[in-house]
């Protein structure tokens, strides 16, 4: 896991669910083929209405083109994360899109764990609204040795809660490593 995870946000609003992040009708790729695997890193949160209140600016794209990755590496999001159905899905599809870490101010509890325990993504929370203060294309530093989150571009530092106990599953790559390396099976 990396300690310092640096890169541009893309800000969400509230209650992004799950839908928006891996539409259904996308479910329908391997999770192992890595040339199909892509694919959900290339319809990473198209679900999500660019003209709804609180996106991005602009309407800006996670995802330009034919791309499978985004320019976008951090996801800065509000109240609910992850809220919807319990689709292993969205944190893996958020992942091959090259994202590598998600503040927001609260999740959906099936989002969080399948982002831990799958090894997904570093799920990390703020008290703070950091989607009314984060704009799209700022650029970000996240220090998960210190709790902190620095918006670079503002000049503007915040403090993240600390990860507590799924800390280990976390630097572990995810529950099963976790698993083996505790020597748990």
């Amino acid at each position: 896991m990396e300690k310092i995870i640096k890169g541009k946000a893309f800000v969400l609003g509230d209650n992004i669910d799950t839908d928006q992040i891996i539409p259904a009708e996308h479910l329908v790729y391997s999770l192992t083929d890595e040339e199909e695997a892509k694919k959900y890193g290339h319809f990473a949160l198209s679900g999500v209405p660019i003209s709804k209140a609180g996106l991005p600016k602009g309407g800006t794209p996670f995802i330009e083109g034919d791309n499978f990755l985004s320019e976008f590496n951090i996801v800065i999001g509000g109240s609910n994360f992850g809220c919807g159905s319990s689709r292993e899905h969205a944190p893996f599809a958020l992942e091959k899109a090259g994202v590598k870490a998600i503040v927001a101010q609260s999740y959906a509890r099936i989002f969080y764990r399948n982002s831990v325990d799958g090894g997904f993504l570093v799920p990390t929370e703020s008290e703070v609204e950091l989607n009314k203060e984060i704009s799209t294309g700022d650029e970000i530093e996240i220090d998960l040795e210190n709790y902190k989150l620095t918006n670079k571009t503002t000049n503007s530092s915040y403090s993240l809660k600390q990860l507590g106990s799924v800390l280990p599953i976390v630097e572990a790559g995810g529950i099963f490593e976790y698993a083996r390396k505790n020597n748990m099976i």
